[in-house]
């Protein structure tokens, strides 16, 4: 059987949507309402720490804006954060599929950047990925970590500095971070699992 052409191979959707909440039964139930109410692609819904349900939807803007509106107006009090992102920076994807490797010599300065809940880490992350120029290597969204998120990035030190402020200032504004720490020159050990 032929490979699909480069023009059949499916294309990350250029809009994402997510809702957290504090029920996984509500969790149900929404990700019901959001698939009822759009035609979008289910990227991310499991439980998460600590007792919380998270949906990352993904699709054309107008879908996921509809899906994300259903979700929330059915979870009620159950909403914990929720976010719709038009274009969504390119590598949020692999960074959240923890399927980014550093080549060696490619780690440079490591920005850190830790928030409250999952659907505020994904927001400063984009945000960080449109304001430097930086590689995104690991979005790490609520498992073990108590329901909070973080994600990692690399690059020259002024870019570390640049992305983790634009990440931290849309976390800050969520009332959602937790700390931003840029390393000038770490340690190689800190990337050996990347590289």
């Amino acid at each position: 059987m032929a490979e699909p052409s480069e023009s059949q191979q499916p294309q990350a959707p250029r809009s994402i949507g997510a809702v957290e909440l504090s029920s996984i039964g509500i969790g149900y139930r929404v990700q019901d309402a959001m698939l009822d109410a759009a035609t979008i692609d289910v990227l991310l819904a499991r439980t998460i720490c600590s007792g919380k349900y998270i949906l990352v939807v993904g699709g054309t803007v107008s879908d996921v804006r509809a899906a994300v509106t259903a979700g929330v107006d059915d979870a009620g009090e159950a909403i914990i954060d929720q976010l719709v992102i038009p274009n969504v920076h390119p590598s949020l994807f692999p960074a959240m599929g923890q399927s980014v490797v550093l080549e060696p010599g490619e780690a440079e300065a490591l920005g850190v950047i830790e928030t409250f809940s999952g659907v505020s880490i994904l927001a400063a992350a984009d945000a960080a990925a449109k304001a430097a120029r930086v590689t995104l290597f690991r979005i790490h969204v609520a498992m073990a970590l108590g329901g909070k998120g973080y994600c990692l990035m690399t690059g020259t030190v002024a870019d570390c500095e640049s992305g983790v402020r634009a990440g931290s200032a849309e976390a800050r504004d969520r009332g959602l971070l937790v700390s931003e720490v840029v390393i000038p020159r770490p340690n190689t050990e800190l990337f050996s699992e990347y590289i």
